[in-house]
């Protein structure tokens, strides 16, 4: 009997739950699906007879070598670590070998890095304009996160970073007893709809930086917590909040993504003067 690994962060799915989140995943024959972490294949053998291509990268050798024995049609089993630099050059290839760029994610995310695996995620919009989209199995308290509005005590980086690429809807609420071992919180299901901002975003990497400068500091105003990266880039903190139309005694977690957005390009134009 194969036992979850604690490091790993692994909860296997139970049988019982098996189809319901299947089913939310609606996996077509056109599909080309990359699974994160199959574990003892719960949903990647049903996947794989309902999708075209399956990728599943899992980073316990052991669980990986038992998925690849059963050596199924169309599925390509990764032993690694989705977080591992070398993992983009390994979709890149199972993507070459596919006759259309188009792909889908799924995924049971251990709770220890699901962060990390959604910037990630961002990373795969970055580079393939085929993703289209993810339905990962998050812990509630994620979940909600990804959902937070401005203003309340769950927005925050993860909220805006991934509002920059997708659209995140809850399909599917699982209790503890839907894992084996069952975790001592609840998760969700959450599927994230890849889409461009609207309105567009001119400079990400800037937004990027700005948030997680802005959120590092979260009790501070926003003059004040980001002096620091001001005087970094030798940009007037001040004269830039201004220009973006943004209250400097604001706090980070009162901003929408437009006015990241908006304080971006005039943090841009400071620094290229």
């Amino acid at each position: 009997m194969i036992r979850a690994r604690k490091r790993f962060g692994q909860h296997f799915l139970e049988a019982a739950w098996r189809d319901r989140v299947v089913a939310a995943c609606t996996p077509s024959p056109e599909d080309q699906t990359v699974e994160i972490g199959p574990g003892l294949g719960a949903i990647t053998l049903p996947l794989a007879a309902r999708v075209g291509r399956l990728l599943a990268i899992e980073v316990d050798r052991d669980l990986a070598s038992t998925l690849a024995a059963r050596a199924l049609p169309h599925v390509t089993v990764h032993t690694g670590d989705v977080l591992a630099d070398d993992i983009d050059g390994v979709l890149a290839g199972w993507l070459a070998a596919g006759a259309t760029p188009r792909f889908r994610v799924v995924g049971n995310l251990p709770y220890n890095v699901s962060s990390p695996i959604l910037f990630r995620l961002a990373r795969w919009h970055a580079a393939h304009a085929g993703f289209t989209d993810a339905t990962v199995m998050l812990q509630a308290e994620v979940a909600d996160r990804l959902a937070a509005r401005p203003g309340t005590r769950e927005y925050g980086v993860l909220t805006v970073l991934t509002a920059l690429w997708a659209d995140a809807t809850r399909v599917l609420e699982l209790p503890p007893g839907a894992f084996r071992p069952a975790p001592e919180v609840r998760s969700a299901l959450v599927r994230l709809e890849v889409r461009r901002p609207s309105p567009a975003v001119a400079h990400p990497g800037v937004v990027d930086r700005l948030v997680r400068t802005a959120f590092t500091q979260r009790r501070k105003t926003l003059a004040n917590g980001l002096k620091a990266l001001g005087t970094a880039d030798k940009v007037d903190v001040g004269r830039v909040l201004r220009a973006a139309g943004v209250d400097g005694t604001r706090r980070p977690e009162t901003l929408h993504l437009v006015e990241f957005s908006a304080l971006a390009d005039a943090w841009q134009a400071a620094t290229v003067l």
